[in-house]
């Protein structure tokens, strides 16, 4: 029995029927640089040809600026599986991505200090 709004892909005794990697078409490399803290937004541009359910559980994600990684969260799929999912999205030009402003420097001492400070306040 499928789980409520899980479609065919979820059972609830067997867990997932359909193999992570089956929706990418076992493709693990994105055609994009994609990291786990890169943005993807949709552009309003809908995708032609046949894209899978995901792809457009993806695209539906992506209405407002979203991390690779709450996307693959949501879609409860592995981040490799998610990338080439947006990358697809991105190459038929229905999103875009940027990177967020401190991508070159992840480990610089202010951006480290805020998130401590913010982790002290929820303690």
């Amino acid at each position: 029995m499928a789980a409520v709004g899980d479609g065919p892909w979820l059972d609830d005794a067997a867990g997932r029927l359909v193999r992570p990697f089956t929706v990418s078409d076992g493709r693990t490399e994105p055609s994009v640089a994609l990291d786990l803290i890169s943005q993807v937004m949709a552009t309003g541009v809908s995708p032609l040809g046949c894209l899978g359910p995901e792809h457009a559980q993806a695209l539906d994600l992506s209405r407002a600026p979203v991390s690779v990684a709450e996307v693959a969260a949501h879609l409860r799929l592995p981040a490799v599986v998610t990338k080439v999912l947006l990358s697809d999205l991105v190459d038929c030009g229905a999103l875009t991505t940027k990177l967020p402003a401190f991508h070159h420097n992840p480990t610089d001492r202010s951006l480290l200090e805020a998130v401590l400070d913010g982790l002290r306040r929820q303690l």
